[in-house]
């Protein structure tokens, strides 16, 4: 059963809901230890000061930030505390904003928050209006010392919260040299023939449809070489050039229409083939675990 990971309150205005969070998401990433090949021995860190070479213990350790190579300002626990946020129980709305005005790359951690206790009829209330009025609430909350920016929206009886990426901490998309060349053009033709393949390739999101075929692959490699088999190293294979745009995407048109028709599921290159899925769910028996 998941467990809360903050308590609080909604604050808008003079009302105040509480709520628990939760968090939304629970990664499935494959954990690898570092060991030494010789033995198998799992490898251990230390902190080793390279002046003298000696280990330090964690007490003789402070925190320094570079402001030029190798000068250091060192900060202490105690002047960083006294200038953390102040520590509230809840999340303060500054603003309502459209959904749609919120650019996808800012969000960043999904969270749930379910009513505290008493709390059924004011949640059910926020979360009502926010749907009705197709809102979005932008809020700040203090979780692990740290302030956060987030989102808060309903989704239908559940209202969800997502932390945010600062405006400064979004690298602008011009600041890169392979950026879109302003020049190119491309005429309808083409236009309308990407629209064909977009087309053809459109459906309900249904996100059970999406697995996670590498970690399944991995998880499969670490059984079989669990039980002794022998694993064949498969050559990676290079993005082939493609030498007529219009081609490739009548190529790509067909061969997605063809794919639909016959119930498959179209790959990513276009070519109708699906992707290789592992036959095996069974968990490794070795050292290497799953993150849950």
């Amino acid at each position: 059963m998941p467990r809360s990971i903050w308590t609080g309150a909604i604050s808008f205005g003079l009302v105040n809901v509480p709520v628990k969070l939760y968090s939304a998401v629970s990664k499935k990433t494959v954990r690898f230890h570092q060991l030494h090949e010789a033995d198998g021995v799992r490898i251990q860190q230390k902190r080793v000061c390279p002046a003298d070479g000696e280990e330090v213990p964690f007490d003789q350790i402070v925190k320094g930030y570079e402001i030029t190579p190798d000068q250091y300002v060192v900060v202490t626990p105690e002047e960083l505390e006294a200038i953390e946020p102040r520590k509230t129980k809840t999340i303060d709305i500054e603003d309502f904003v459209d959904l749609e005005d919120i650019d996808p790359i800012y969000y960043d951690h999904p969270y749930y928050l379910l009513p505290g206790t008493g709390a059924a009829k004011p949640y059910k209330l926020l979360a009502t209006a926010m749907e009705e009025a197709g809102k979005v609430a932008i809020a700040r909350v203090v979780i692990r010392q740290k302030e956060q920016l987030v989102a808060i929206r309903p989704t239908g009886d559940i209202l969800t919260m997502e932390t945010m990426n600062f405006a400064d901490e979004v690298i602008p998309h011009d600041r890169f040299d392979e950026a879109p060349e302003a020049e190119v053009d491309t005429n309808k033709r083409e236009v309308d023939m990407a629209r064909q393949l977009i087309e053809s390739l459109s459906a309900e999101f249904d996100p059970s449809k999406y697995e996670d075929t590498y970690r399944e692959r991995v998880l499969e490699l670490i059984e079989h070489k669990a039980e002794g088999k022998e694993i064949a190293v498969q050559p990676t294979e290079e993005p082939q050039e493609v030498p007529d745009l219009m081609a490739a995407l009548e190529a790509s048109v067909n061969a997605a229409r063809q794919n639909r028709e016959s119930g498959g599921r179209p790959s990513g290159n276009g070519a109708g083939a699906s992707k290789p899925k592992s036959k095996s769910k069974a968990k490794p028996k070795s050292r290497a675990k799953a993150k849950s």
